[in-house]
This record gives structure tokens, sequence and C-alpha cells, in this order.
């Protein structure tokens, strides 16, 4: 009964490219000029209401299971549009994913959600051709979108970062389908 869409595999995947590269997953004490690593993975998830953008935060997602991210999604984003999300929802992202794809939306620049470090832009999928192993094909592609704060990650990092979810992404476990 859960409508399934790409962002919990996004975030399944972006939790598997933040445990590999952490810096993503902190953010700048700026009193102190201090980095804080997060040990946890809170999620911001960018959603569009008739009030304007709206980031509620799926707490835990390293700890559920494909099943549980979608439903506990998917209820976030209700309750967000109908503006009944509590104050602790909207507090304590450690990384947000933003997704245009739904409305149209391709490649973007996605401003960071201070105080974190890095954001993720997700565009609308499409199948495209694609020559693998010397055939042309056709693919689902991802736009994807990287903002990150240069005062914590390097273009090197968010390259390696990025290519790790993608990675992630085209390799999905099919066990993690299940859970």
């Amino acid at each position: 009964g859960t409508h399934l869409t790409l962002t919990p595999f996004v975030m399944k995947a972006s939790v598997a490219a933040l445990k590999k590269y952490p810096i993503f997953n902190s953010s700048l004490d700026e009193a102190g000029g201090e980095i804080v690593y997060k040990e946890y993975f809170h999620l911001g998830v960018a959603v569009d209401t008739e009030a304007g953008l709206i980031v509620p935060v799926l707490r835990d997602a390293d700890k559920k299971g494909m099943s549980a991210l979608a439903v506990e999604l998917n209820e976030l984003v209700e309750r967000t549009r109908a503006r009944k999300v509590s104050l602790e929802e909207l507090q304590g992202g450690t990384f947000t994913i933003s997704n245009q794809g739904g409305i149209g939306g391709g490649h973007f620049t996605p401003i960071i959600n201070k105080p974190e470090g890095a954001i993720l832009g997700l565009g609308r999928a499409a199948a495209k051709p694609v020559v693998k192993k010397a055939k042309i094909e056709a693919r689902m592609m991802l736009p994807l979108c990287l903002s990150y704060d240069h005062r914590l990650i390097d273009g090197a990092d968010a390259v390696r970062f990025m290519n790790e979810l993608i990675q992630a992404l085209e390799n999905f476990p099919e066990k993690e389908l299940k859970g």
C-alpha cells in the first residue's frame, strides 16, 4: 500500500556513502571553529507545501529497512503537507535530500540546510540510451546534484562521495528490498 519513490533508495545509498565519508554527515561549529561529526543519520527531506519548502527530518535512517523507510517517509511527507509536524521533527538533520523529480525538475543547485555540511538534489529519473558492453540499451538515469560547505569538504572528496553514492544505487542489494 505505500507509494514507493526513488527517495528511499537514495536515502539508503546516501547512508552508505555517509558512513564511508563521515565529513558529509558533519557540521561546522562556527563559534568554536570545530568540525562536529555526527554518529547518527537523521536525513532531512525537502517537502514542497502550500506554505513553501519545509524540511522534516527522518531520524536514524541507517537503522530502518526499505519498507519501514518508505512508510515513515510517506507519513512524514503527508504530515508535513498537512502542517501537522512537530518542531522537533523539523530539527536535528545531518544531511538533506531534495527531490524535484516529482514536479519535473532536472539538474539544480540545492542550497545547504544549515548547520548541515551538504545537501543532495535529485532530478526526474528517465530512461536514456546508454552504451554498455558495446551495445546501446535503455537505462534509468537519475540526475544528482551535490552542494557542500567548502569550509568542511574538498571538491575531490565530493567526487568520491558521489561515486560511492552512484555505485550504491547501481548495485542496490536485493536483500534491502525485503526489509
